[in-house]
């Protein structure tokens, strides 16, 4: 997920906000196409980085005064589908920059719906919203992880293949599980919240590692988390 207009395009961090407030779905509302896709001959992805005010100035919604910075800012960038990325720039006065904008906001408050970012009274009811997210994180770890043996062959595809899980699955549910934790830290007992933390530091490392390209070691995911509001 990237963009070529040079100093318009966003640095690592703003990728990395931009990844995680899309979730792996374009942001246009009333399309909402998953952006990373699994099929039986392999994986791929269809997000691109779309521009409110263009990289240009004399690219679709146009704004001369905004400096090359200033267009290459989470505030002006949005996360679409190639088709609907294709749409906003062939015809930007029916994508106006405020449908834009406000494309953004409705798609965090669905996120934040879908995501289940409710307030639970009891830790069973909370349980039972994060266990399957922790179960199908913790398949897709033991099915395509790095700890598998055709990871050990650089010719499998293997890597490539963990990489495109953990962007289209694992990141977006990492992201998912926080939001739930967050929202219900009023149930969480001692230790528990401090397993959250470690596991938001492993959010950040996983981040940094499969979108900025980070060559630092991402911090193991805490395995205490995999019991959360159990007892």
């Amino acid at each position: 997920m990237s963009c070529s207009k040079g100093t318009a395009s966003p640095d690592a961090h703003t990728q990395r906000r931009l990844f995680s407030s899309s979730a792996g779905y374009c942001q246009n509302p009333s399309c909402a196409e998953e952006l990373f896709i699994d099929t039986p001959s392999g994986s791929f992805h269809i997000a691109e980085l779309a521009h409110v005010f263009a990289a240009s100035d004399k690219g679709p919604r146009a704004k001369p005064e905004l400096s090359k910075e200033e267009r290459g800012t989470f505030e002006n960038l949005i996360v679409l589908c190639s088709n609907c990325h294709t749409k906003v720039d062939k015809s930007p006065s029916n994508f106006p920059d405020s449908m834009m904008r406000k494309w953004k906001v409705e798609h965090a408050n669905k996120l934040q719906q879908l995501f289940g970012a409710v307030k639970f009274d009891d830790r069973a009811s909370a349980r039972e919203v994060v266990e399957p997210i922790l179960e199908q994180n913790h398949t897709t770890f033991q099915l395509y992880g790095p700890h598998i043996e055709a990871a050990q062959n650089p010719e499998s595809g293997a890597a490539e293949q963990w990489k495109r899980k953990v962007l289209s699955r694992i990141l977006p549910n990492n992201r998912r599980l926080l939001t739930i934790l967050d929202t219900n830290r009023h149930i969480l007992i001692k230790d528990e919240k401090h397993t959250v933390e470690l596991f938001r530091q492993h959010i950040d490392d996983l981040e940094a590692f499969h979108i900025e390209g980070s060559m630092e070691d991402a911090s193991r995911f805490p395995a205490e988390l995999s019991r959360i509001y159990k007892d």
